[in-house]
């Protein structure tokens, strides 16, 4: 099969593979295709690696329940689809592509051979639809325990444990629960002996302090040397997604403030690009400066969070006291605002939840004044640090190449030396109007890491400081009839209006059918809504791919043959959230 010249994707496509691969139109522009199950493999094996600029990253693997969806709009017929976002950093361009399942054959062919990242994905897809993969390495559930019974994001799998019964927990099914998370190597493929000794089994986690959170890593040593590391996730996952299909379009916002619990509004943000592209709103010029603002602030306050408990991890305990000390500050500014700090819940459909309050500006001056002496002493007390370097320098370290493989964004895969950030590479909310640079590493290890997100927070204070300077006048929020709550100049002018006034913020507005993909450069990475409406107040299909979902994933990786102290150094560096990863 030889290397097509064709640049355009569809006609690439097609030119391949005929009628095979049809196109579908959706109105996020993104290219989309439908393939058949028989070919999946082949046809992502031809985007990766045999098509001119290819689609090297496999961005997001996922599923829909299609059994009860009305407004299918003239695609094939099917009881599930499985969806492959893949990402092509030369062409910086998505493309969607889908597979359409009877009932009685929901099964694929792994793709792990082409992507390690998709070990996970299709783990979870198993997990919450009950899609087989022929080839996958270990199969089970990812994110339920392992005695769950059903498929959550099923449609006919309830929703709210009210409609479930009352639990009991036997003795007998506690004996169960407890056997079941015993762990045996052999499952992994792992041994228990070699050369005639020993390995060693450590649980670290799930309460350990070094994992952030409920995290469970079970390490395999030889002696002190890490030989593999078995991440076990989902002790936090809450059904975010599956809320998000109950939950109408406005009032499912407070919900994606706790996914990454330090992202606050930035949370917000991806979730209504996705919603607005769906809709059809385009957001005022000054919704879309005070966003940037407050999501360039809550950039900060993740970092810090970072920065100390990072610190912490590697020994040092006074950082951590003044990096929250600095977080509380900013915690003030966000609270003058939005009237709450780390959930605020403030954007909007369309804009924001109010204008900004007097003598914000003064705020928010005093903050860019106050805040580089302090990152100033920062780097002499930790970056500089004799002990800090020598316990970050060439740990953990991967290459672009890898990283992508992986599925890593943001400033893990920056610090490889790729000068990649989706507010320049692909601008939303404005970010194009604003001046600031893409801090990058080169060695790709956990002080690269590190640099990177120091840089940032500095980067992050010139584009506030523009925000702040070029404040435009204006609407906070769009007069879209979609926006919500609508605007209420009008909505005592007269009875219609008032309704529609009412209607709109009891049920929520009504998204026209189709499909969309959201994505912002977050905090830890890159954070992307996939959303399908069916025509009605709610989402039929809510998917959250956020980053600390791929880099967990990479953890094996990055810790075999070094020492468990180096472990935690990896931990800290890579910067996750355990509600990130569990959803």
């Amino acid at each position: 099969m030889s290397i097509t010249a064709t640049t355009n994707p569809i006609e690439s496509l097609q030119e391949q593979y005929g009628s095979d691969v049809a196109p579908q139109l959706t109105c996020d522009g993104i290219p989309t295709f439908w393939a058949p199950r028989e070919r999946v493999r082949e046809v992502l094996g031809y985007l990766k690696g045999k098509i001119d600029r290819p689609y090297a990253m496999l961005y997001d693997l996922t599923a829909i329940d299609d059994r009860v969806r009305v407004n299918r709009q003239g695609l094939p017929p099917a009881a599930l689809t499985v969806i492959y976002h893949l990402f092509s950093f030369e062409r910086n361009e998505y493309i969607r592509m889908k597979i359409a399942l009877d009932t009685g054959a929901l099964s694929l062919d792994s793709i792990t051979g082409l992507w390690p990242a998709a070990n996970w994905y299709e783990r979870e897809v198993w997990d919450m639809f009950g899609i087989s993969f022929a080839g996958h390495p270990h199969l089970q559930r990812i994110l339920m325990p392992r005695s769950w019974i059903g498929h959550p994001l099923r449609k006919d799998h309830p929703a709210r444990a009210t409609e479930m019964g009352p639990f009991h927990l036997s003795e007998e099914k506690e004996d169960k629960e407890q056997e079941l998370l015993r762990f045996r190597p052999e499952e992994w493929g792992m041994q228990r002996s070699r050369d005639g000794s020993d390995f060693i089994f450590l649980n670290l986690g799930p309460q350990h302090p070094g994992t952030h959170g409920v995290l469970r890593i079970v390490v395999q040593l030889d002696g002190e040397e890490i030989v593999d590391a078995v991440p076990e996730i989902g002790f936090h996952h809450r059904g975010a997604e599956k809320m998000g299909e109950r939950q109408s379009w406005h009032t499912y916002i407070p919900y994606t403030d706790r996914v990454d619990y330090l992202g606050g509004v930035m949370n917000n943000l991806a979730y209504l690009t996705a919603v607005e592209k769906l809709a059809g709103i385009t957001v005022p010029a000054r919704a879309q400066v005070i966003r940037v603002m407050l999501s360039e602030l809550f950039r900060i306050i993740s970092h810090l969070v970072w920065y100390g408990t990072f610190a912490q991890d590697l020994g040092q305990l006074s950082p951590v006291f003044y990096t929250f000390n600095d977080r509380e500050r900013a915690f003030g500014i966000i609270e003058a605002i939005c009237g709450a700090r780390m959930h605020p819940n403030w954007f909007r459909i369309g804009g924001v939840a109010a204008d900004l309050p007097d003598g914000w500006d003064g705020m928010v001056r005093d903050f860019i004044r106050y805040f580089p002496p302090r990152l100033a002493e920062y780097d002499r007390e930790v970056l500089r640090n004799r002990i800090f370097q020598a316990r970050t320098k060439g740990i953990g370290s991967f290459t672009k190449e890898e990283g992508i493989e992986w599925g890593a964004t943001g400033p893990n895969l920056r610090a490889c030396g790729f000068e990649w950030d989706f507010r320049k590479k692909q601008p939303y909310s404005g970010y194009d109007q604003f001046a600031f640079d893409i801090p990058t590493g080169s060695r790709g290890d956990c002080y690269d890491r590190a640099v990177v997100r120091v840089m940032e927070m500095r980067q992050s204070l010139r584009i506030i400081e523009q925000c702040v300077n070029h404040m435009p006048d204006g609407p906070y929020k769009s007069d879209h009839p979609l926006a919500t709550p609508p605007v209420k100049d009008r909505t005592m002018h007269d009875i219609e209006t008032l309704i529609a006034h009412f209607l709109s913020v009891g049920w929520g507005p009504v998204i026209p059918p189709g499909e969309a993909l959201g994505a912002i450069e977050a905090t830890k990475g890159n954070n992307g809504y996939y959303l399908v409406s069916d025509g009605s107040t709610v989402s039929y299909r809510t998917r959250i791919r956020t980053p600390s979902f791929a880099h967990m994933q990479m953890l094996p990786q990055l810790c075999r043959g070094r020492m468990i102290p180096d472990l935690l150094a990896v931990l800290g560096a890579m910067d996750f959230v355990l509600a990130d990863i569990d959803r």
